[in-house]
C-alpha cells in the first residue's frame, strides 16, 4: 500500500465514524505514526508503506474512530504557539481558550512590564504559559486541585523554556494564596452537572470530570473566584475568565458585584461569547 492509498483509507474510516475533521485528523495521526511532515504527503505519496507501519498507523485511526481525541492519542496538543503534554487529569486545551489569552494581551499597554499572573484550574498550564510566552518579564503561578495536573503543567513549562518564570502548586482555588497579582485568569469547570451526559464522547469520556462539572448551573466556580478578586488583584489589576455558551452576562454580573469595572465580553472565532474580562479600580 502506498502513502496516498493509506491516507485515503484513514480518511474514509474517520468519515464513516462521524468524525468532524477526518482529513485533518488522519493527517495528524499518519504524521505521528510514520514520522512524516506535511509535505511528505505530496512528495512521497507513491511511496510504499511497509505492512507493519501501515498497521500501526491504522490502529491509531481506529482509536480516533472510537472518538478518542487526537490530542489524547498523540499525548500532546498545540495551543497558541506552544506544545503541551497531556495526562488523564488535564483538560485537552481547545482553540476557544485562546480567546482568554487574546483578551488579556489586548488589555496590557506594556508587554515588557514586570507583571505577576495567577491561573486557577491551570490544567496543562495552557493559559498561563501562553501568556508568559508573550510577556517576557512576567512571572506566574498556576494552581490546580490535581497533583497530576500540576505535574503536567510544570513539565510543559520546562518543555517550552518557561520554567524559570512559572511555578505550579496544588490548591483549592485561592485558599492559602496571600499574594496579590496584576492578572488573574481561569478556565474553570463550567458545564452544568445535568448536561455532562449529553457532551460529545471526545469530551465526556476523555476529559476529567472535575475539569468539566461547574455545579447545578455551571456557575459555582465563578462565584468562588469572583469573591476572591478584590483581595487577589492589585489596584488596576485585570481578571479574565473563559465562560460557557450563555454564561457571559451572568459571570460579568458576578465580577461587577465585587466592584470590578471596565467589563468586556469577547467572542471566540465561532462567535460564541467566550471570555469575560474586567478590571479592578485604582
Amino acid at each position: 500500500m502506498n502513502l496516498r492509498t493509506l491516507r485515503a483509507q484513514a480518511e474514509a474510516r474517520l468519515r464513516e465514524a462521524g468524525v468532524d475533521t477526518p482529513e485533518l485528523d488522519a493527517r495528524y495521526l499518519l504524521e505521528h505514526a510514520l514520522t512524516l511532515t506535511r509535505t511528505d504527503f505530496v512528495t512521497k505519496a507513491e511511496q510504499t508503506i511497509p505492512d507493519n507501519d501501515a498497521a500501526r498507523a491504522l490502529a491509531l485511526v481506529e482509536r480516533r474512530a472510537a472518538r478518542e481525541p487526537v490530542g489524547r492519542i498523540l499525548g500532546h496538543r498545540e495551543f497558541w504557539t506552544i506544545d503541551l503534554a497531556l495526562n488523564p487529569d488535564t483538560l485537552e486545551p481547545r482553540p476557544d481558550t485562546e480567546t482568554v489569552v487574546e483578551a488579556v494581551l489586548a488589555a496590557i499597554p506594556d508587554r515588557r512590564a514586570n507583571l505577576k499572573l495567577i491561573d486557577f484550574g491551570t490544567g496543562t498550564g495552557c493559559i498561563l504559559l501562553a501568556l508568559l510566552s508573550e510577556l517576557p518579564n512576567a512571572t506566574g503561578l498556576g494552581v490546580d486541585l490535581s497533583p497530576l495536573a500540576v505535574e503536567a503543567a510544570a513539565g510543559n513549562a520546562e518543555r517550552n523554556g518557561l520554567a524559570a518564570r512559572a511555578r505550579f502548586q496544588t490548591g483549592d482555588w485561592a485558599k492559602g494564596i496571600e499574594d496579590r497579582f496584576d492578572i488573574v485568569v481561569s478556565n474553570p469547570p463550567y458545564i452544568p452537572s445535568a448536561d455532562i451526559a449529553a457532551l460529545e464522547p471526545e469530551v465526556r469520556e476523555h476529559d476529567p470530570l472535575r475539569a468539566l462539572d461547574g455545579g447545578p448551573d455551571g456557575l459555582e466556580p465563578y462565584r468562588i473566584l469572583a469573591a476572591e478578586l478584590p483581595r487577589l488583584l492589585v489596584p488596576g489589576g485585570l481578571a479574565a475568565f473563559e465562560v460557557g455558551q450563555g454564561q457571559a452576562e451572568d459571570v460579568a454580573a458576578l465580577v461587577e458585584a465585587q466592584g470590578l469595572g471596565q467589563t468586556a465580553i469577547l467572542c471566540d472565532l465561532g462567535g460564541v461569547k467566550r471570555c469575560v474580562r474586567a478590571r479592578k479600580g485604582p
